[in-house]
């Protein structure tokens, strides 16, 4: 509890060290938790004064042009979050599973150190992925990345490797299509979360109606 009770002054202190460091970007991963709604029947004092005093220091840094901080914020619940907080953020901006082209882009980047075969198919591994996203991808690479290691492993178990046989193999597309059915993506494309996150943005995002609906969050 004696977090709570310092709260506010490691808020306070978090923007004064800022200020003497500018340029700085101030992250915070899973805004909703730290500056969502208020007014909740379990919401905690300690909290409401955190966040009010965040918002407080928030807007002390738009008053001053000079102040080169950013506060960047992430969140798979943006509908969680305060209407104040919603104004406070200028840009609102939608990170939506990537398609084809942008799941190729990543796979390349993951397996740029990798042995692939020499005519190793990229589109076709990207279009294999639907659904998954760039932590998805990440977590796949990671799995297929081990499975040379553990065939090589397995053959020096029963004393089948020979001196010219301590190389891992190149990885194949086939590699992928295995390792797939292990590692699966972690939200479907149409999941109900995914759909409430476009209905949002449709609202708020960038180019949003920015209109909120009298009854809660749209109809």
């Amino acid at each position: 509890m004696k977090w709570f009770g310092d709260a506010e002054k490691l808020t306070k202190a978090l923007f004064s060290f800022t200020s003497r460091l500018a340029p700085v970007i101030i992250f915070v991963d899973e805004v909703h938790s730290l500056l969502g709604a208020r007014g909740g029947a379990h919401e905690h004092e300690a909290t409401r004064r955190m966040r009010n005093e965040f918002m407080a220091a928030w807007d002390g840094l738009r008053s001053k042009e000079n102040q080169r901080i950013l506060i960047l914020g992430a969140t798979n619940r943006p509908f969680d979050l305060d209407d104040a907080v919603i104004w406070r953020l200028p840009r609102r901006i939608l990170v939506d599973l990537p398609d084809a082209k942008n799941r190729m882009k990543i796979l390349k980047i993951l397996l740029a150190k990798e042995n692939l075969e020499s005519d190793f198919r990229f589109d076709e591994l990207a279009n294999a992925m639907e659904g998954y996203s760039g932590s998805d991808l990440k977590n796949l690479c990671i799995a297929v990345a081990y499975r040379p290691v553990h065939e090589l492993l397995e053959q020096e178990s029963k004393g089948d490797t020979g001196s010219t046989k301590t190389s891992l193999r190149a990885l194949k597309l086939d590699d992928f299509v295995q390792a797939k059915a292990k590692v699966s993506s972690s939200v479907a494309f149409d999941a109900t979360s995914m759909k409430e996150l476009r209905k949002w943005h449709e609202q708020y995002g960038e180019g949003g109606s920015r209109s909120k609906s009298p009854f809660g969050f749209g109809s």
